[in-house]
């Protein structure tokens, strides 16, 4: 299989770099082709703007969301932009891996998936209708993909956890998850978190790798998160609101996944 990791830590002797060194070594003895896109290191150009579409006009006012649309649809974007959709298209599985960096990814990832994902190509996809609102949320560009995020993080897992100070963690990445990999048709499988990042020795270290090659065995076997389709009958279209058979009483991010019965 094919597989992509966009990778956004500024210091390679990092854990985050090690962890990515790690991942590819795993991958690539299991067979695996990989392709990692190291954002830091390429220089990426975070800030979406005019100049990533070609054919811009100087005179006309700049919309992120048209002038995309017209540079995708015409061959014309960026070719950084082009590269990393190239690499989306090839990739049978995609890794993001990133420390979470004040709730979030770090910019420079946040703009790779602000210039990347352009319109027609990740968003603005299929029929938008009162019958239909577009093909997104398990449908897209990206069905049949996998994708999983590894992500760090100083603070303990229970500050993180369902009554921590932080937030839990689901709520934290279901942004990412649901609206930036879910969206455009990834299965999402569930992440792969290390805490108290500055409180790693070798024992522990040695610990991480097995869970995460673990994890990279079962890439293609884990269970992804049973995230609600738009267009599968859950919701009321165009208003996008779950029907109210559908999760009753519930509200939230968690509503819109769809739980085992106990």
């Amino acid at each position: 299989m094919n597989v992509l990791i966009v990778y956004a830590h500024p210091e390679p002797r990092s854990l985050n770099g090690e962890l990515k060194n790690f991942a590819v070594q795993r991958l690539k003895a299991a067979g695996h082709t990989v392709r990692v896109s190291d954002l830091y290191s390429m220089r990426w150009k975070a800030p979406i703007d005019a100049s990533d579409s070609l054919n811009g006009d100087a005179e006309r006012r700049f919309d992120a969301s048209q002038d995309s649309r017209r540079a995708f649809a015409s061959g014309l974007q960026s070719p950084d932009i082009s590269a990393e959709q190239d690499k989306l298209r090839w990739a049978d599985a995609l890794i993001l891996q990133f420390p979470l960096w004040w709730f979030s990814m770090p910019a420079i990832l946040k703009g790779w998936v602000d210039r990347v994902y352009a319109y027609g190509f990740a968003y603005g996809v299929g029929e938008h209708s009162d019958a239909r609102w577009g093909d997104r949320y398990g449908e897209g560009s990206m069905v049949g993909k996998r994708a999983m995020l590894v992500v760090t993080t100083g603070g303990w897992d229970s500050h993180y956890g369902p009554r921590g100070i932080n937030g839990p963690m689901d709520d934290l990445l279901f942004p990412i998850h649901h609206g930036i990999l879910y969206y455009p048709g990834f299965d999402v499988l569930p992440p792969f978190v290390v805490h108290r990042t500055s409180r790693i020795d070798e024992v522990r270290f040695t610990s991480i790798c097995e869970d995460l090659g673990q994890r990279l065995d079962d890439l293609w076997r884990t269970e992804p998160i049973a995230y609600r389709k738009q267009n599968a009958g859950d919701y009321e279209i165009p208003a996008l609101t779950l029907k109210p058979d559908v999760a009753p009483g519930q509200v939230g991010f968690a509503a819109h996944v769809v739980w085992p019965e106990t």
